[in-house]
């Protein structure tokens, strides 16, 4: 009895840890799913990954964008930056029951005079679930400092 007891427990246990890893890797196909539709320049596409409450300070923005109007006014250029990529660095994804937090690196590659030049880059997006889908609520990105 004792063993069936132990047994139980531990499966109880792992139940948590089970959800959690699904949910780090829905995180990161949402990530994927922003850089991917950065990448083919699809800001309908972008803009659909975020809240309607988020909140979003853009790389090359002076502007706190907390309407989905200015959202969609920031990512609006998008196709102009031609063949400008996004690549994804180092970053770790932490999950606290429906809030997620991916923090890291990307590298933002275009082709100047033919030849590429990179711009590196910090991000954090905040997601929360809301309906069974991670949406962005919050998203910081900044220029790499300089050394």
């Amino acid at each position: 009895m004792k063993k069936w007891i132990a047994v139980l427990a531990l499966l109880i246990g792992a139940v948590p840890l089970a959800a959690s890893a699904d949910d780090k890797s829905d995180v990161e196909a949402a990530t994927a799913r922003w850089i991917d539709a950065f990448n083919r320049k699809s800001s309908v596409d972008i803009v659909a990954l975020y809240a309607a409450d988020a909140v979003f300070f853009g790389t090359s923005s002076p502007v706190l964008r907390d309407r989905p109007a200015l959202v969609q006014e920031y990512f609006k250029g998008l196709a102009s930056l031609g063949d400008s990529v996004i690549s994804m660095g180092d970053h770790r994804v932490q999950v606290f029951g429906r809030v997620a937090i991916n923090t890291g690196f990307y590298t933002r590659t275009a082709q100047q005079d033919g030849k590429p030049v990179q711009s590196p880059a910090r991000f954090s997006f905040v997601y929360e679930k809301r309906g069974g889908q991670w949406l962005i609520v919050n998203h910081h990105s900044s220029a790499f400092p300089q050394p």
